[in-house]
């Protein structure tokens, strides 16, 4: 499995922008497509994006399409999450997940992937 460690989180005004980063460590980086989840106090943790193995190709909720913009830097070894025009309903912790390799592209579900990382709380506030 490969190790992933979010950051970047924290609080922010509604209308604004955060940028997530998730540094990854363990098998090679560059194997595996890459995901961002969030999970909304009482709810079930929902698809955000995901990028493939090379960054060309990337899929987006609906939810968040046109505002937030997914990319990788395989020299680093980090996926990254742009997150802008924030609404409140986007309050949430916000996992960075590695999908298991033969996993079918785009991977927007949960079972798809096979290493998660702690998480990075993103609070939007009026």
């Amino acid at each position: 499995q490969v190790q992933l460690v979010e950051s970047g989180g924290g609080l922010v005004q509604a209308g604004g922008s955060l940028r997530l980063s998730c540094a990854a460590s363990g098998r090679t980086f560059s194997n595996n497509a890459m995901g961002w989840f969030r999970q909304a106090p009482g709810k079930e943790r929902e698809f955000v994006a995901v990028v493939n193995l090379i960054g060309g190709s990337t899929v987006y909720a609906d939810s968040v399409k046109g505002r937030f913009t997914i990319s990788r830097d395989n020299a680093k070894n980090t996926v990254y999450l742009q997150m802008n025009s924030l609404k409140l309903e986007a309050t949430a912790v916000y996992y960075c997940a590695a999908a298991a390799r033969g996993s079918w592209w785009p991977q927007r579900i949960r079972a798809a992937y096979d290493s998660w990382g702690p998480g990075t709380q993103v609070t939007v506030s009026s």
